[in-house]
């Protein structure tokens, strides 16, 4: 095995009265700065019939607080040369500045303000639940295959927390009221449940005097309840889907694996590489290339902090029975689980992974200042050591062939935990709606 390079991400970090964590991150290789907020919750914190308020919030966010109004905060960044977004995961929420180097205490400022006092009214609620639920309408409804896989998940975990969707129902969305938002927010949307990087072009001893100045004094709230995440043991699931919108039938298959931070989960992040990343992947090669019965095919080792999901997908021609591709990805596994990975191609899965890695990417790679305050913030939330950024690339070249072999051998090459879903293509029968 090739040296991994040891270029490392500095950083220090400290901890603010009121619990807010502040990762500070120079990195003076371009004008540019990253401020970027990390509140630690996700789908994983709703209870039922209150799914879809992390993601409405990802949007409420943007509806003003007290110094600054509905629609400003776009403007004052987009005005400054800067851009922005948020995004919400099963397990997080983040929201992100990239402004020029000298407007780090405008990226500072706005994030204070809106978790000290963002404007949770009736007006912003309905305003915002109308555009979650047309979201909901072009990303899941009238989207081939998303449906489908929103259903995969819903059967593939037994715990609830784990199970239902990031965006949420349409019926839990309009069953929300003012006061269940208003809770959500003040549970969540505090310091002590939140961590501020701020990576790129900047002194850090300025930073940390904005940062006193802005964040100091928000008031923390009591911690919010823990959730039970776990998973039990299972026999394999089944089922089969009518996709109305879907023009080509597709295989699904699942399994649960243990979460991100162990062994397992890199080994199976390895093996996800090896059978479907690429033109040179196994089963690429096999289903696409070789047999010539699939369109194509994706999927890998998710790596979240909960129990995660093993995913394959493959969009396979219409004439082709499912058992078909069942059979040809339990052959392509088996031979994982029996004869193993030679070296020379877990090379080609590590140089991808250097690649990846180091790619200077305007916005996430790890030489883009966005790109290593997620990667400080990640690791800070999901493993409680932002210093695993540096170790996450050394862990994974590390893993070795029987490393691979083992977790193939435990977690996919089994019936257990297994969820498979066929799923016809309605629209080629003349089915779309």
């Amino acid at each position: 095995m090739k040296p991994v390079p040891t270029t490392r991400i500095e950083y220090e970090t400290y901890t603010l009265p009121n619990g807010l964590q502040v990762i500070l991150s120079p990195h003076r290789v371009a004008p540019t700065v990253a401020v970027l907020v990390l509140y630690k919750v996700g789908s994983v914190n709703e209870p039922r019939g209150k799914t879809g308020f992390a993601h409405l919030f990802e949007h409420m966010m943007f509806q003003g607080s007290e110094n600054v109004p509905r629609e400003m905060h776009f403007k004052y960044v987009e005005s400054n040369g800067g851009v922005l977004n948020g995004f919400t995961s099963y397990d997080l929420t983040a929201y992100f500045e990239l402004l020029p180097a000298s407007k780090l205490p405008l990226g500072l400022w706005l994030e204070s303000d809106r978790m000290r006092s963002l404007q949770v009214s009736q007006e912003n609620l309905d305003n915002q639940r109308a555009v979650v639920k047309e979201e909901r309408r072009l990303s899941v409804d009238n989207q081939p295959y998303a449906r489908a896989m929103e259903r995969l998940r819903e059967i593939a975990y037994d715990n609830f927390a784990n199970q239902h969707s990031i965006i949420g129902s349409m019926e839990d969305l309009d069953n929300a009221t003012l006061e269940d938002v208003q809770a959500f927010f003040r549970t969540y949307y505090a310091p002590n449940n939140a961590i501020l990087v701020v990576a790129g072009d900047y002194d850090p001893d300025e930073a940390r005097a904005w940062i006193e100045r802005y964040f100091a004094d928000i008031p923390p709230q009591s911690p919010p309840p823990p959730v039970d995440v776990s998973e039990p043991d299972r026999e394999e699931r089944r089922e089969m889907f009518l996709d109305t919108l879907a023009q080509v039938p597709a295989v699904a298959v699942t399994w649960k694996i243990p979460p991100r931070g162990t062994l397992e989960n890199d080994a199976l992040q390895i093996a996800g590489d090896l059978l479907t990343d690429g033109r040179a992947s196994r089963l690429y090669q096999r289903l696409v290339k070789q047999e010539q019965i699939a369109v194509s095919v994706s999927g890998g080792a998710e790596a979240r902090p909960a129990p995660s999901l093993f995913r394959l997908f493959v969009l396979h021609h219409p004439h082709v029975d499912p058992a078909q591709v069942e059979a040809v990805l339990y052959e392509e596994i088996a031979k994982l689980a029996e004869a193993g990975v030679p070296e020379r191609e877990l090379e080609r899965v590590r140089a991808q992974l250097l690649a990846q890695r180091w790619s200077d990417n305007l916005y996430y790679g790890m030489q883009s200042p966005l790109g290593r305050a997620l990667g400080l913030a990640y690791f800070a939330a999901f493993e409680g050591d932002p210093d695993g950024v540096n170790r996450a690339l050394e862990r994974l070249m590390a893993i070795t062939p029987d490393d691979v072999q083992r977790a193939v051998q435990q977690y996919l090459h089994t019936t257990r935990n297994r969820t498979v879903m066929h799923i016809q293509a309605g629209a080629a029968q003349g089915g779309a709606a």
